[in-house]
Parts: structure tokens; C-alpha cells; sequence
């Protein structure tokens, strides 16, 4: 059964494979000379990344938090239909069973905030619409460049209402709440906006990624715990590096929205954000949402730091290739990026491993 242990672990080896599967079609698309299996690997570089790898796990993860076996049914539609991708079937197959999941989580987060609604998440929900907006117009027909403004609002709406949650230990102020409400109805406003003027409506969504960002790091209580040591100190340097990259790429979207739809710029304008903004979030959460998930010991390691760094660097050359139109710098910095979220993966199985062991030897060194 899905809703079991082994269930989560299926669901998680899914997701993994489509990650694997993303970068590998990530680095044909930078011009890597790799095999490429069919002949459209390449183009499902974002479909397998935003809808297979992490609408798979935010499926997952939500659907724990409904304790109904329907609930299920959203990371395994998004599963499924990234598989189909891969696989080769006809596109729609895919983009059809990657839209019920979506509805499906937006029925999960319908179930949730009924038992306890709260302004976070009515924006996690507000997410999950957007992302099933988006796959309907991807399934409509319209090109992934005008599809990509609502997976990002997706992520974005999600991140940022778990992040809210999170900081209400803070109190926050009224107009504090006030600000983070604008920022959200101003992205929402310019995705619908998108669908008559996509250049302008770019430009208001990087305002409203600008505001988000000025309130996240005005406002999460990542400031609280990065003077602690260990986990808290990793988590709150991945948080905060996050934010700065969210605004970074905010301020892109503003300044070069007529760039967006292919080409150095529009990458730079992507990967700020699904790079710099949400795999650092993916890095800071790990140790918590991981074994919550699979109910494995994953005790944190100074190693973490290594792919945190590596992504820092690698993406500051990659963006910094963009903007100076810098072919190597583009590359190397893609395959560096790549580089440092494999070495996220095994530094993650390790420290499983190093939990297992430690579980193995409960009483060493009490004399029994």
C-alpha cells in the first residue's frame, strides 16, 4: 500500500529517477555531448524536474499530512505521467496524468485547510492551483516558455506559505501580513495577466518575486537560528542564500521579460530560481522532510556544507555566463550545478548510512 513505508520509499525512488533523469536531459540541452535515449529527452528538462522530481515529493509529502489513501493518488498521477514522458508516449498521455495529480493535491490542500485553515495554507493551496492552471494550458497546447511563470508561482506560493507557517512563532505584524499577502496576490495577478500581455505580466511577477524575497529575509526566522550550531546554522545559510537568489532572479524577470522565452538570459532568469531559490530550500529541509518521509535517521554532517558551496559557485559562474553570453561559463557551470545536487544525494545516503549504524549500537560504551 502507498500509504506505508514501502509505499514512500516507491514514491521516493520515482521522484529520484525522474531528478536523475532531468539533469541528465538538463546537460543535452547545455550542449553536452551525451547519449541522449529518443530524440526529445532534452525538451523534458523542466517537465521531469518541476511536475516528476518535486510536484512528486510535495504530492507525497501533503498526502501524509491528509492520512487518506486518495490522497495518494497526487504524487503517483505525477509520477505516472512523467514516466509516460519519459517513456515516450504521445505528450498528452503525460500532461494529462500530471494534471490530475495536480487537482488532486489541490483537493488535498481543500481537505486541509478545512480542518485548520490558516493563511499559510491558503497560499500552499493557491499554489497547487497554479500549478494545475499551468498544466492545462500546457495540455492546451501553449509553449513551456508561457507554462514556466506558473510552475514558478507554483513553487514559490508553496515555499513561501511553509516558510509563513514557520514564522508565526515570530507574531508577526499586521502589516507584516499585509505584505506578504500583497506579494502573493501581485505574482497570482501577473500569471493570469500573462495570458494577454506575457511581457508585462513578466515584469509585475518579478515584482511580486522581489517582494517576496524583501519578506523573507526581512521576516523568517532563519535571522533566529544561524548563530546555533550544526543543523540550524546549515539551514538557515541554505534559507538565506536562497532568498538573495529568489530576489536576484525577481529583479531579471523585471529587467529582461522581453528575453523570456529562450536563450541565455531566460536561462540565468530560470535557474536563479529553480536552482539558487528552490534547491537551496530542498538542501535546508532535507534533514527534516526526508526521514519524516521515510522514517530513517538522518543525522546531519559537516559535509553538507560541500553541496551547498559547490551550488553557490557553480551558479553564480553559470548566471554569470548568461549575462556576458560566456559559452564555457555556461556550461561548466550547468555541469558543476549537476555536480553538486549528486553530491546532495550521496552525502543524504550517507548520512542514512552513518543513522543506521548509530541505530545499530544504542548502549556502546555504558558497560552492558
Amino acid at each position: 500500500m502507498l500509504s506505508g513505508a514501502k509505499g514512500h520509499m516507491l514514491l521516493m525512488m520515482l521522484a529520484g529517477l525522474m531528478l536523475l533523469a532531468g539533469l541528465w536531459a538538463g546537460l543535452g540541452r547545455l550542449g553536452w555531448n551525451l547519449p541522449q535515449p529518443g530524440t526529445g529527452l532534452a525538451g523534458l528538462h523542466g517537465p521531469l524536474m518541476v511536475s516528476g522530481f518535486l510536484g512528486t515529493l510535495i504530492g507525497l509529502e501533503r498526502a501524509m499530512a491528509v492520512e487518506s489513501v486518495w490522497a495518494y493518488s497526487a504524487p503517483v498521477f505525477a509520477a505516472l505521467g512523467a514516466l509516460a514522458l519519459l517513456a515516450g508516449f504521445t505528450p498528452l498521455v503525460g500532461q494529462i496524468l500530471i494534471l490530475f495529480g495536480s487537482l488532486i493535491l489541490v483537493a488535498i490542500f481543500a481537505r486541509l485547510f478545512h480542518r485548520h485553515g490558516s493563511p499559510s495554507l491558503a497560499t500552499m493551496a493557491l499554489g497547487a492551483i497554479v500549478w494545475a492552471v499551468g498544466n492545462g494550458l500546457w495540455m492546451m497546447g501553449y509553449p513551456l516558455y508561457r507554462v514556466v511563470p506558473w510552475w514558478v508561482g507554483f513553487l514559490v506560493l508553496t515555499i513561501a506559505g511553509e516558510r509563513l507557517e514557520l514564522s508565526r512563532l515570530l507574531r508577526l505584524s499586521f502589516l507584516s501580513r499585509i505584505g506578504f499577502s500583497a506579494a502573493g496576490g501581485m505574482l497570482v495577478f501577473s500569471l493570469v495577466a500573462s495570458l494577454v500581455a506575457f511581457d508585462a505580466a513578466i515584469r509585475m511577477a518579478g515584482i511580486g518575486l522581489v517582494a517576496f524575497a524583501g519578506w523573507l529575509l526581512r521576516y523568517d526566522i532563519a535571522w533566529r537560528i544561524v548563530s546555533h550550531p550544526g543543523l540550524h546554522r546549515f539551514m538557515a545559510l541554505c534559507l538565506l542564500t536562497g532568498y538573495v537568489w529568489l530576489g536576484t532572479g525577481g529583479f531579471m524577470w523585471v529587467g529582461f521579460a522581453s528575453e523570456f522565452r529562450a536563450g541565455p538570459l531566460y536561462d540565468a532568469m530560470l535557474h536563479t530560481i529553480f536552482l539558487g531559490f528552490v534547491f537551496s530550500m530542498i538542501f535546508a529541509h532535507a534533514s527534516i522532510i526526508l526521514p519524516s518521509i521515510t522514517g530513517m535517521t538522518m543525522p546531519f554532517q559537516a559535509a553538507f556544507y560541500g553541496h551547498w558551496v559547490l551550488l553557490q559557485l557553480s551558479l553564480v559562474l553559470r548566471v554569470g555566463g548568461d549575462l556576458t553570453q560566456w559559452r564555457p561559463g555556461i556550461q561548466w557551470g550547468g555541469l558543476l550545478n549537476v555536480l553538486a545536487l549528486l553530491i546532495f544525494l550521496a552525502n543524504n545516503i550517507r548520512a542514512v548510512r552513518i543513522g543506521e549504524l548509530a541505530g545499530r549500537e544504542p548502549l556502546k560504551g555504558w558497560g552492558t
